[in-house]
């Protein structure tokens, strides 16, 4: 009889999750969007297994941060940017998300490179992929809904785990990188350090933080879902740094042992077909136009999202144009301006690319700022406030990002 009472309350659970399930695992995954896959091909590609240490450490803060998030918004039924307008003022409220919104047009100008860059393996030119792909992401956030959006995010997560196949055909060398996780290495010279931040800053990057908790309020999650919602952060967390470490691993075993320097993503995926087979570039390849794709609809609606939300407009997928005429427009205009600047003949899109995510880097210290004393506001959050470890993790992420910054300035400087 107990094991019937026991079997029927884990498939309830289970079915509950199932209907959680959504923004924790969707903004862990499109965490690795172009501008995440050019960092870790880069940083695997120039540094070898060096820096896949940094995604432990990652991990652990992407949780910590994310789960803050959720539990915020569940909470107290607001996004993000509401809470830090009315904590932190109008005019603190416009510096921050004045940076934001040009970092994260330049975030989607590097999606729609990689839209391009992935099409162009294909043998498909820029000047019929972008367009096409601006105009479908377009009608799928205009003209349809949460729960369909949703879905299809999913399916787009699942289709990252393509990089799992395209790390394995490249043959790494397994003692190599138990080695390099377990024993840190580190490099005080501008362009490890840099590196380091931009990893950080593409694995935990601002908008997530918005997208995250604006995504929990559109779902109708409630507190009785709390533990649910966690398990989904998990799960995405989780989700994000596997991506990342195959990536990683993919570019380090073929480019960085052959000596080969690239640029971007889809710099890595031509440059793996010669080394390890035409399978592995094109599996790297489909994996970068998901995650262009994925990224290009997520990021200006994130975007949108939390502007007005920060300004007091009304925003949501769910809404209608003329319910919601701001956050439509506003998310046009990120398209517009993202493809179009795509479509420019010689573009500096790798520049864009990696500027977009120092500045995500630099930006983050300031979110997580905010972040911290609003969650540890009793007034805002009541008994929900955070607990001691969860402020020593957060506290400590943003001095080390700040040190790291200040570190990257000063190399800069010599």
């Amino acid at each position: 009889m107990t094991s019937k009472i026991n079997k029927a309350t884990i498939w309830r659970n289970f079915i509950i999750f199932l209907g959680i399930l959504g923004p924790g695992i969707i903004t862990g995954s499109v965490d690795n969007d172009v501008g995440g896959i050019t960092t870790y091909s880069v940083a695997g590609a120039t540094y070898g297994y060096k820096l896949l240490w940094v995604l432990i450490p990652a991990f652990f803060v992407l949780f910590i941060v994310q789960e803050m998030n959720t539990r915020m918004g569940i909470v107290t039924g607001k996004g993000l940017a509401d809470l830090i307008r009315e904590n932190a003022g109008v005019k603190v409220t416009f510096f921050i998300f004045v940076g934001l919104l040009f970092t994260d047009i330049l975030n989607t100008t590097t999606e729609f490179a990689g839209v391009a860059g992935s099409m162009h393996i294909f043998g498909v030119n820029k000047y019929i992929a972008v367009p096409l792909v601006a105009a479908g992401v377009w009608f799928l956030v205009v003209k349809g809904t949460y729960g369909i959006a949703e879905k299809i995010f999913l399916i787009f997560s699942v289709a990252l785990l393509s990089y799992v196949v395209s790390a394995l055909v490249g043959h790494p060398s397994w003692g190599e990188i138990g080695n390099a996780v377990i024993k840190p290495h580190m490099e005080f010279d501008f362009g490890y350090i840099s590196m380091i931040i931009t990893l950080i800053g593409t694995t935990i990057a601002p908008w997530m933080q918005f997208y995250i908790q604006s995504a929990v309020i559109e779902k109708g999650l409630k507190l009785k879902d709390y533990k649910f919602t966690v398990l989904d952060v998990i799960v995405g967390c989780v989700a994000t740094v596997v991506v990342a470490f195959f990536i990683m691993v993919a570019c380090a075993s073929t480019l960085n042992k052959q000596g080969i320097v690239i640029h971007d993503a889809s710099d890595a995926a031509m440059a793996l077909k010669p080394l390890a087979g035409a399978i592995s570039s094109q599996v790297f390849a489909f994996g970068l136009f998901v995650a262009s794709i994925f990224a290009a609809i997520i990021l200006p609606v994130a975007t949108a999202f939390y502007v007005c939300e920060a300004f007091g407009f009304e925003a949501g997928i769910d809404k209608k144009w003329d319910e919601a005429p701001q956050f439509y427009w506003l998310y046009t205009v990120i398209i517009i301006i993202g493809a179009g600047i795509i479509l420019i003949p010689n573009a500096p899109l790798i520049k864009i690319s990696l500027l977009s995510q120092e500045i995500n880097g630099i930006l983050l210290p300031v979110v997580l700022i905010c972040m911290m004393l609003i969650i540890n506001n009793k007034e805002v959050m009541g008994e929900y406030v955070n607990k001691r470890f969860a402020n020593i993790i957060g506290w400590t992420t943003i001095v080390i990002l700040v040190c790291l910054s200040t570190i990257l300035f000063i190399s800069s400087l010599f």
